[in-house]
């Protein structure tokens, strides 16, 4: 059966546009009228991680509280940046939250995402606390499939990519570069799955790369993704290593990182 269902869904148009969610919301009062959106946002996953940025203080909301959440009431702004990169957090995992955050973004004007977060390691030389620079994503999830036909890699913007890389090398990180199997299904993941896609060139294992990856290239706008691991699978074992300190330093370290790449700074 192929996938989507419905043949030649990629030459329709959808029902509701990204642009026409945007107006709803500035007319709510969610979004002020006349606002300035950052060019630049890191996605950030786990909700923890994500209030220790926002407790470190130097960011500012980007939008008044409303009577509901939405993705713009919980993205806020780096001063340090002078509001031009963004951070939010606490959406959700998967990649039907991830693509919702980037679209929501993409359309008030955000042009650069990295996604951060965690993933299992698919490789016996990854571990804890280890940083991986998403090279490309199998697309074994469903949202992707929505937005592009055919290819069995997603790719990040190449350019997005090499910055991050450099700086997370600059934080001390010493990030090396892979592929990552995304899928929705954490546990449905087989023993055969990982030996397969670990040979086929997947580093790690994660839920929402391919997907931000393939609605950043129909939105026009640029993404890279990062992860640190937080677990394994390989050889055919699971080893969670969630509570490992080494994990939790990557994390709060590759915050910054991200924000200069997205800024166009390094050192």
């Amino acid at each position: 059966m192929p996938y989507p269902n419905f043949s030649g869904k990629h030459a329709h148009d959808a029902l509701v546009a990204p642009g026409t969610f945007v107006e709803y919301w500035v007319g709510q009062g969610v979004l002020p009228a006349g606002f300035v959106a950052p060019g630049g946002v890191v996605m950030l996953y786990q909700r923890r991680l994500f209030d220790a940025v926002l407790s470190q203080g130097g960011v500012s909301p980007f939008a008044p509280r409303g009577r509901r959440h939405t993705a713009f009431l919980d993205l806020h702004t780096f001063d340090g940046t002078d509001g031009t990169v963004g951070v939010t957090g606490g959406f959700g995992i998967g990649a039907p939250a991830a693509a919702n955050i980037v679209e929501s973004l993409a359309a008030i004007g955000v042009t650069r995402f990295v996604s951060m977060g965690t993933a299992g390691a698919l490789l016996p030389d990854l571990d804890a606390g280890d940083v991986v620079v998403c090279d490309r994503a199998i697309r074994d999830e469903g949202v992707s499939h929505h937005y592009l036909p055919g290819d069995r890699w997603a790719a990040p913007d190449a350019e997005l990519t090499a910055r991050l890389c450099g700086t997370l090398a600059d934080a001390g990180l010493a990030p090396r570069t892979g592929g990552a199997w995304t899928i929705d299904a954490p546990f449905r993941e087989t023993v055969a799955e990982a030996r397969h896609y670990a040979e086929d060139g997947a580093a790690v294992v994660e839920m929402e790369a391919a997907a931000v990856f393939t609605v950043a290239r129909f939105r026009g706008v640029q993404a890279a993704s990062a992860f640190a691991v937080s677990d394994s699978l390989a050889d055919g074992e699971w080893t969670p290593q969630f509570g490992d300190r080494r994990l939790a330093e990557s994390l709060i370290a590759m915050v910054p990182a991200a924000v200069s790449a997205l800024s166009g700074t390094q050192g």
